[in-house]
C-alpha cells in the first residue's frame, strides 16, 4: 500500500485550482457524536475510525484510518499526516537555507509518497519515503548544488531527525526552468 500528499509554496490563494470541496469550518458547538459503531447488518458491528484532530492553533481536521484498515476515503489517516510533516520539515527547512543563501526561490511542490510494508521484525511500518520537491529558482542552480541544498534541508529536518532508522527516505530533487 503506498499513499502520497503534496505540499506547495507558495500557498494557493482564492483564483488558483484549489480542491477543497467545502471551505465552511467544521463546526465545534455543540459537539455531535456518531455511534462508535456501525451496524452493516451482515455480522458484527464495525468501530469508526473516524476522529477529530485538533490542534493548538485552532485547526481541526477530519481523520481516519486507511480505507484498507477500514477507514474513510475522505478524511487523512497517520500514514498521510507523517508524510506531510516530513514533506513539510524539508520544505521549511529548504526555504530557510534559500533565504539564508539570499537565493531567490519563486516555487516549490512536493509530491511526496511513502510506502507501508513490513519492517525487520515483521510489524507493519512505513518503510520507505520519497520526496521529490521540484524547486524553481532564479537564476536555477546547477543540479550538484541542488543537490546539496537538499541534502542540508534533510540534516536540519526535525521530523527527518525523528524517525527510525529503518525508513529509507530517499530526495530526488528537480529544477523547474
Amino acid at each position: 500500500m503506498s499513499f502520497s500528499v503534496t505540499v506547495s509554496w507558495p500557498p494557493a490563494t482564492h483564483g488558483s485550482h484549489h480542491t477543497a470541496q467545502n471551505s465552511e469550518p467544521l463546526q465545534r458547538e455543540p459537539l455531535q457524536r456518531e455511534p462508535l459503531a456501525k451496524d452493516s447488518g451482515t455480522g458484527p458491528k464495525q468501530i469508526s475510525r473516524d476522529h477529530q484532530l485538533s490542534f493548538a492553533s485552532g485547526q481541526v481536521v477530519a481523520g481516519s484510518a486507511a480505507p484498507e484498515f477500514l477507514g474513510s476515503q475522505d478524511r487523512v489517516n497517520p500514514e498521510e499526516s507523517l508524510l506531510s510533516a516530513l514533506a513539510a520539515c524539508h520544505m521549511l527547512s529548504f526555504l530557510t537555507i534559500v533565504e539564508k543563501k539570499r537565493l531567490t526561490l519563486l516555487s516549490y511542490r512536493d509530491e511526496a509518497w511513502a510506502e507501508l510494508g513490513r519492517n525487520e521484525k515483521g510489524q507493519m511500518a512505513i518503510t520507505r519515503i520519497a520526496l521529490n520537491p521540484e524547486v524553481e529558482l532564479a537564476p536555477p542552480l546547477s543540479e550538484e548544488q541542488l543537490t546539496k541544498l537538499h541534502a542540508l534541508a534533510h540534516k536540519h529536518c526535525f521530523i527527518a531527525n525523528s524517525l527510525a532508522k529503518e525508513i529509507a527516505i530517499e530526495i530526488a530533487p528537480r529544477q523547474r526552468r
